[in-house]
């Protein structure tokens, strides 16, 4: 398993020096100030790989850029319409200046208009930590109250606690809720304004699950044949949370979803980003299981953990620590590494899979550092920490147990 850290460029809080530190070997990033759309050119890619490979000092940090996350598909691909055809030769274009650069993972999601959703950046914890938090009572104060969409998908008993929750909060509890959703927008700043939301979501109003991954599948049938020529792996991040929102299609939340994206275009070059965060949301989705199952696919890994509040499918989650949360992280990893020495005996080049520790519990002095929701640089930290525990762990118990 091949550790990195994900770093969003100069504009970061977290310093490439700050990253060095840590022990990764790997950066994971991306050309975010390109829009979705925009050709990535030999001159942008070169430039990140220059930032990322020298610190502010001058000094060779010795990391590397191996992973894109992510290289976005745009809203106009996603739904057909508009510039999507050009977008897709934009994407082609970018892909080969990023194999041309040595670069060979591209994460990617389909997710339409939110990348993710969450309505608190900053919910505290009893040990003094902060988290990101979904709470399925104040999604739906604004999903009913300020977006005022219709409330018939909301069960009476959700919408009689929407109803008090409402009624007792002050304007900057709004006003934090919509920040906090609206987080997720891309493209639009920190807090675009509710109407720019709702236009979006009017241009999904005739795309049901069944139409969105169609344009997926259509999608992967335009750009895998370049990407297994260019020795590229696309890997498709889960839908976060795994579970409808705002009437949004959802179409990569579960095992079967992900089974049929790879029967669908059934090529190596197209798999999977297993985040056991986003997945882990779900009870019905069994992570050590699906990493069994479905590991000859799984091109990139973000590691993280949830801790789900209630017994529902669609339900209240908080992000916990890394081994604290609902998926049984010990068994993944375990999951993980036999995966990679199946791949070392069948002589896979790529038998090392790359992994993230995903987000992270804001603590110590990242809360007055600030940045990126969910990326604290000393939480991450302690979550890799974790993780290193676990690998050294599970691999030392594989050699002395010796090959079965």
């Amino acid at each position: 398993m091949k550790e990195s850290l994900r770093w969003f460029g100069p504009a970061d809080v977290v310093r490439i020096g700050e990253v060095q530190q840590t022990g990764v070997k790997a950066v994971v990033s991306a050309l975010h100030h390109i829009a979705p759309g925009a050709v990535w050119t030999p001159q942008e890619i070169a430039k990140r790989q220059a930032e990322i490979s020298v610190s502010a000092d001058g000094r060779a940090t010795g990391l590397e850029w191996n992973v894109v996350e992510s290289l976005p598909v745009s809203e106009d691909i996603k739904r057909q319409s508009g510039n999507w055809k050009a977008h897709i030769e934009t994407y082609r274009e970018s892909m080969q200046n990023l194999a041309d650069a040595g670069l060979s993972t591209i994460c990617y999601n389909f997710m339409p208009v939110l990348d993710w959703t969450r309505t608190n950046l900053a919910w505290p914890m009893a040990n003094g930590t902060t988290c990101m938090r979904f709470d399925w009572v104040d999604f739906t104060v604004f999903d009913i109250y300020l977006l005022q969409r219709p409330d018939e998908n909301y069960s009476a008993d959700i919408r009689e606690a929407a109803a008090q929750r409402y009624a007792s909060m002050s304007e900057s509890d709004l006003s934090v809720l919509t920040k906090s959703v609206n987080y997720g927008l891309p493209g639009e700043g920190a807090a675009p304004s509710l109407d720019v939301l709702r236009r979006h979501l009017s241009e999904y109003q005739k795309i049901d699950a069944q139409r969105l991954r169609v344009n997926q599948y259509d999608f992967l049938e335009q750009v895998c044949p370049l990407a297994e020529k260019l020795g590229l792996r696309l890997c498709c991040h889960p839908d976060d949370p795994p579970f409808e929102l705002m009437g949004l299609p959802r179409i990569m939340s579960t095992e079967a979803d992900y089974q049929a994206l790879i029967d669908a275009v059934d090529t190596p070059a197209n798999g999977i980003t297993l985040c056991s965060g986003s997945l882990g949301a779900r009870s019905d989705n069994d992570l050590p299981g699906m990493m069994q199952r479905l590991g000859h696919r799984v091109h990139f890994l973000h590691l993280r953990n949830t801790r789900r509040e209630g017994t529902e499918l669609h339900g209240s989650f908080h992000e916990s620590g890394h081994i604290e949360g609902d998926t049984d992280m010990v068994q993944l990893v375990a999951a993980v590494l036999d995966e990679e020495a199946k791949r070392k005996a069948t002589g896979r080049a790529d038998w090392t899979i790359t992994f993230r520790p995903d987000h992270g519990l804001d603590m110590l002095n990242d809360i007055e550092r600030g940045g990126q929701p969910g990326y604290p640089l000393i939480g991450r930290l302690a979550g890799l920490s974790e993780l290193r525990g676990i690998i050294a762990a599970q691999s030392t118990l594989a050699q002395r147990q010796g090959p079965q």
